[in-house]
Parts: structure tokens; sequence; C-alpha cells
């Protein structure tokens, strides 16, 4: 009989307790147990969450999959563009309103300490530069941001946000970069050329930006990706699908995309390392445009939008992963 240890040039080994790590496909005996286990790579997935309480698109978001933050937005009622609402994931719950309604503004930071900025209102009132701050209960004033802009990014914490891109009005366009230290804004490294409803993820000096509308091409979306180092944006990888009004998480190193407009909706999902983009044999459920996004490139969360109508649906991503399996004989 052909053993193990011939088939793979290795042994079944012996343990108390579950590693912590071993090769993918390696069988191991856990004594303590009795039973025989192996890691293997779980696939990733997109599974539904629990529904926001209001449906809206154009909606901000911060957080992480599991303490998610959605603010603002638009949908047909009017309150909408102040509600906040939290994430435990499981079930969304109302949070404190927004002290000046508005929607395609930009967030960033966590459910705790959030960040909100720029966006559009009622025509007058000033919002497409305002810049509030949640502690995770209630919204408060901060530095106002020197460009003006709508269906931007944003990436950072509420005391190192980065504010990038966006529509200025309807003809004019931003290649501004902005950095926040908790109470302003100062000017930083402007895009190579201007990019609206574009994603971002990252931090302050390790900022992704991605996809979006570049009119100067001429083109419906765009596949180009950006990342920032502080100070500067360089090229990087290109998306394998182009798209606006899309969302993104996660890292310059470690990105994740999905949703958005090609200009049909998609809910396609592709993973960034730092140089390309790999597309995920996990597409979301619902595809959508103008949705929420929060988390990481492992465990991200998707939520609002439209696809075409309205929807309140939330899906939470799992990246794959090395899990560990008992073996058993069913």
């Amino acid at each position: 009989m052909t053993t193990y240890k011939e088939i793979f040039g290795k042994y079944v080994k012996n343990y108390s307790s579950d590693p912590s790590s071993d090769a993918e496909g390696q069988i191991w005996y856990n004594t303590t147990s009795g039973t025989f286990k192996s890691e293997v790579l779980v696939a990733d997935a997109w599974a539904s969450g629990g529904n926001l309480g209001t449906a809206r698109y154009y909606i901000a978001a911060a957080g992480t999959q599991t303490a998610g933050l959605g603010f603002g937005g638009q949908q047909p009622i009017p309150a909408s563009g102040l509600l906040t609402e939290e994430y435990n994931g499981s079930t969304w719950s109302p949070g404190g309103n927004l002290g000046t309604a508005r929607a395609g503004m930009a967030g960033a930071g966590t459910q705790t300490a959030g960040l909100g900025f720029a966006g559009y209102g009622p025509p007058g009132n000033g919002t497409r530069v305002l810049t509030e701050e949640y502690d995770g209960s209630a919204w408060s004033g901060g530095g106002n941001a020197s460009q003006a802009a709508n269906f931007l990014a944003g990436a950072g914490t509420q005391t190192a946000g980065l504010k990038f891109g966006g529509q200025v009005n309807g003809t004019t366009f931003a290649t501004s970069t902005e950095e926040y230290d908790g109470s302003s804004w100062t000017a930083g490294g402007s895009l190579p050329a201007a990019t609206y409803s574009l994603a971002g993820c990252g931090t302050q000096t390790a900022g992704l930006g991605f996809g979006g509308y570049r009119p100067s091409v001429g083109v419906p979306v765009i596949a180009t990706t950006l990342e920032y180092d502080g100070s500067a944006w360089s090229g990087g990888g290109n998306l394998n699908t182009a798209r606006a009004f899309f969302t993104g998480c996660g890292t310059q190193t470690a990105g994740l995309a999905f949703g958005g407009a090609t200009p049909s909706v998609t809910g396609a999902t592709e993973q960034y390392n730092g140089t390309s983009w790999a597309t995920s044999p996990a597409s979301m459920s619902t595809a959508r445009a103008s949705l929420g996004g929060a988390g990481t490139q492992t465990a991200g969360l998707g939520f609002g939008g439209q696809s075409p109508s309205t929807t309140a649906a939330t899906e939470e991503f799992t990246g794959g992963a090395l899990t560990i399996k008992t073996i058993t004989t069913s």
C-alpha cells in the first residue's frame, strides 16, 4: 500500500493542539481530540448580511465588517442624507445624525472615530467643503476642506485622512489631494489628471485610488490605479474591469474593489497585491453601483447602492484563506 509519505513527501505529524500555521494540504493528527486534520484553502465568497434600515445610494462608509458605519446618501426620503447607521456584523442600528444632510461624500476611519467630508446637499449650504467627525454616537464639525467636491474618494483615519479627486461642478473636476490632521486640511500631491467617482482605500501615507471617470480621456470609465506615498501619486496596476461609482477597502498592498458601473451595474470583485489586480471568482449577489464599502481585503462589507433600483442589501466578503478542517470518512 502506498503511504502518505510516499505520495506527498511528508509524514503525518502528531500535535496535542492544532498548529497556528502549516502547509496547505498537510495532514496532522490531533492527539487531544483524536482526529486527523488538515489546512485547506477556502475560496472567496460573498454572503448576505442584515439590510440597512433605510435603502439609499451615494452613501459614505467607514469601519470594518463587524463594526461598520454608513452615513449620508440619497433616497426619496428627504431625511436620508442625515442618517447614520452602525453595523455589528449581523444587523444595522441607528447612530447619530450628521449635522448637515448630504450625499456623494467620502468617509474614512472607524465606527467610533469616523470622518465624513465633502459631498452635495441643498444648493448654497456649503456642504461640499464640510467635514464632520463621529465619536460613536454623535457627529461634530471639523475643519473645512479647501476644494469643494462630490463623488470623490477618501482613505485613512479621523486624525490622518486623505481626500482626492471628485466633481467640483457639472463641468469642472478635481485633481487636488488634501490631507487631514484631525482639525484642518492641507494640500497634498495632485492627481496626474482630474478624476471623479473613483474608489479609494489605504492610509494617508500609503493610499490607493482606482477607477472612476476621467473626462480628459473621453471614455465612459477607466481602469487606472494610482498609489500615494504621502506626497505624490504614481501608477499602479490597472483594474481588470474598468468602472466608476464603486467602492473599495483594505490597504495599498492588500486592496479590495467591488461593485460599480461599467457603465452597466456589476458585482465583480478584484484584489490588489501592491502590483496588480486579480479578479476574484466571487461576485456580489446583488450587482450594484453607488454603494458603501468598508473592511479589509479578506473581510469586506458592501451595502446600499442602486441595482438599478435603490437597495438596502448588505453583503459580507470573505477572502480565500487557509482553514483548519477535520478529516472525516463522509
